[in-house]
């Protein structure tokens, strides 16, 4: 499909540069495709849902993923950015590099060159392969534990681009841009449907019935790079690292089973889901990389509803939320979210969609 169906005009000041306080307060637009939109609030969820309905959550955790450095060759150095999105090993990252054009494979790399609280001020790595569109790989001189050690005391909070050019990263933004059921540490980027839910939230779910089950899946830095191609077959997504469990997979079936239905929290539990499920709708245990990639035309295999923030103009992301709820039902959502005054991307509203027919 061509990209620019998927396009449209955000007024700046749409863009949310600081979540909701509390963080249930945020609005929620209620998408039912072919029925009234419903303009709501994200504590009302509890009211939205029925018993035995499972909301399906990403508990991976956001690592300080952006690291600042310089490459050091023959004497020469020069500063360049790093965030890393996919681990390949116990020491080695995939990372897309701000100043890659500098770099060549063999390159040595000292981060956190100003932080005394990382290896004697330095975290060291050298360029392993360099890939196209910015994309490195790097071989750290740590390893293991001790490499997540030394990212945690050099590395920052890997903020989308749309709101580290407006400001700079600050101490709340580590709270903020973690969901409170984080768990499992390799995400550098926040699942951030998820960081409108509360523990108050939670108890009105569990009292109304809701089931609540947990996946993983390692969101890379590549969910925000722009589609560049003019036609969707001819973009490449990046893998990212999950799993299910057996027991989760066997919930979910069963509460499916029993009539409930599925709400994905997160285009990323979604994605996970759909990798996860056969094409006769049952899901099983699975871990692995998925470069699953949804537009308007897939058949969705386990998913019911969707709670997902509001995206960016030709994004995956836009066209995975057009091919559940359809297109033209998606342009007009997201027409009367900008009019009523929704805020966008990761730090903004959410929505809750039901797949189309």
């Amino acid at each position: 499909m061509r990209v620019d169906l998927f396009d449209f005009d955000l007024p700046e000041d749409r863009i949310a540069l600081r979540p909701a306080h509390p963080r249930d307060s945020a609005k929620l637009l209620v998408v039912r495709p072919g029925k009234p939109f419903e303009d709501h609030v994200v504590r009302d969820l509890p009211d939205l849902l029925r018993p035995g309905d499972a909301l399906v959550f990403n508990d991976t955790k956001v690592i300080p993923a952006q690291l600042e450095g310089i490459r050091n060759r023959d004497g020469a150095t020069a500063r360049i950015g790093a965030t890393l999105h996919l681990r390949v090993s116990d020491n080695r990252w995939k990372a897309f590099v701000r100043g890659a054009k500098k770099l060549q494979p063999g390159d040595r790399l000292r981060f956190g060159h100003d932080n005394t609280a990382c290896l004697m001020g330095a975290l060291d790595a050298t360029v392993a392969e360099k890939g196209e569109e910015g994309e490195v790989e790097l071989a750290f001189d740590l390893s293991g534990p001790a490499l997540d050690e030394a990212l945690n005391a050099a590395g920052h909070v890997p903020l989308p681009p749309y709101i580290a050019l407006k400001r700079a990263e600050d101490a709340r933004d580590k709270e903020d841009y973690q969901t409170i059921y984080a768990r499992e540490e390799g995400a550098v980027a926040a699942p951030t449907a998820g960081l409108h839910f509360t523990p108050e939230l939670f108890a009105r779910l569990d009292e109304k019935g809701v089931g609540r089950h947990f996946v993983t899946l390692h969101v890379g830095a590549g969910t925000f790079l722009p589609v560049k191609a003019d036609d969707t077959k001819a973009h490449k997504m990046h893998f990212e690292r999950g799993h299910v469990s057996a027991e989760t997979a066997e919930a979910l079936n069963a509460a499916r089973a029993a009539g409930g239905r599925i709400i994905c929290v997160g285009t990323t539990s979604l994605r996970l889901l759909e990798s996860a499920a056969d094409e006769a709708g049952r899901l099983h245990a699975w871990e692995g990389a998925t470069d699953i990639f949804i537009t308007p035309g897939y058949k969705f295999r386990f998913a019911d509803m969707l709670m997902t923030n509001f995206h960016l103009p030709r994004s995956t992301l836009m066209m995975l939320v057009s091919a559940f709820s359809g297109l033209e039902t998606m342009q007009e959502a997201y027409a009367h979210a900008i009019a009523s005054g929704c805020r966008f991307y990761s730090y903004g509203d959410a929505s809750l969609l039901y797949r189309a027919p």
